[in-house]
């Protein structure tokens, strides 16, 4: 019996305590009607006559419903925790979207108009993304000077998590940004997978860009049905671009050859421009959740493909013979 108890899996359960302090507050109730029942029927008649007198007086007959409803009530706890054992093999037919997230990386990511700062900023935003998006396949693409894979498309959201949670500016080697770099690697990645309907990519940067073909690269993403959605992260104002120091501390700010400090810009145009002319949509970052909002709507309108099927184990559901032993129970109660 005992390892029997030990297989069963309560996947309803979210608290034993809540579950064990519930029980405990109707068995209290239970024994404080009881004692009461019984003290007012003592006061109402002699014993000799009691059975005779009173219907339902009977000790024996209340300890049996009190039993009869304590038990069909804590069976019918135990099927709202959903009792759970015997694992068996199901095939999951999966399907979603390829979405690829374009981080930019290059110092101008480290500018304070975006808190903590945009590159900061921007990590959080990618995850409020991914925890309301669900069955999609999800790759990290970094980009700056150069442009590489970092997380190549899963559904594994944990470990894109970790690659997510490492990068910094210092990943790869620092440089002008090149947008067109961070298309030529997407492209590169669809084209290994000629069949897919849906391709999008999203672009988190501050738009600074200094590619040489980026009208060609573009070209090339509309003709292959790549939806490109960009996310503006900072501010049209500007902010100096903070120097950080081996121990990851600000020593000053980026200055230009005249020796004034270079303001960061987010550049709207290129981005808005970028995303028409792909079939996707600019988005600009907000305090709020609505930015996030938005694109969730945006993606969640691509025809999803077939990832194929996946075979999982999983625990079958027993709460119908809980449900049953509780209704028996309180029925009989009823008729006592």
């Amino acid at each position: 019996m005992l390892n029997f108890l030990k297989t069963i899996h309560w996947a309803g359960l979210s608290n034993i305590n809540i579950a064990i302090s519930l029980l405990s507050f109707i068995l209290i109730c239970l024994l404080t009607r009881h004692i009461k029942k019984q003290k007012a029927i003592n006061s109402l008649s002699l014993k000799k006559w009691r059975t005779l007198l009173i219907i339902n007086s009977s000790k024996i007959r209340q300890h049996l419903k009190t039993f009869l409803f304590f038990t069909g009530f804590s069976f019918l706890l135990l099927a709202l925790m959903r009792p759970q054992w015997n694992k068996k093999e199901e095939h999951i037919e999966q399907s979603g979207r390829d979405l690829l997230i374009a981080v930019d990386i290059s110092r101008s990511m480290l500018a304070p108009d975006a808190k903590p700062n945009r590159l900061e900023c921007a990590k959080q935003k990618i995850k409020k993304l991914l925890y309301n998006l669900s069955c999609e396949r999800v790759g990290l693409l970094l980009f700056s000077g150069e442009s590489i894979l970092q997380c190549p498309l899963t559904t594994d959201y944990s470990a894109f998590f970790m690659f997510l949670d490492g990068l910094d500016v210092e990943t790869i080697s620092s440089g002008t940004t090149t947008i067109d770099g961070a298309l030529k690697q997407a492209l590169s990645i669809f084209d290994s997978m000629p069949t897919k309907k849906t391709k999008i990519l999203c672009l988190f940067t501050d738009g600074e860009d200094f590619s040489a073909n980026l009208a060609g690269v573009k070209e090339k993403a509309t003709q292959q049905g790549l939806a490109i959605f960009t996310f503006g992260i900072g501010s049209t104002n500007g902010a100096p671009i903070p120097i950080i120091n081996a121990q990851g501390k600000p020593v000053g700010f980026e200055k230009d050859y005249k020796g004034n400090i270079i303001m960061s810009k987010l550049n709207e145009g290129i981005l808005k421009t970028l995303a028409e002319q792909t079939g996707g949509k600019y988005i600009k970052m907000t305090k709020s959740d609505e930015d996030i909002s938005k694109l969730i709507k945006l993606v969640q309108t691509f025809e999803k493909d077939s990832f194929g099927e996946r075979s999982v184990e999983r625990f079958q559901e027993q709460y119908p013979y809980f449900i049953v032993v509780s209704f028996l129970c309180l029925a009989l109660e009823w008729l006592l």
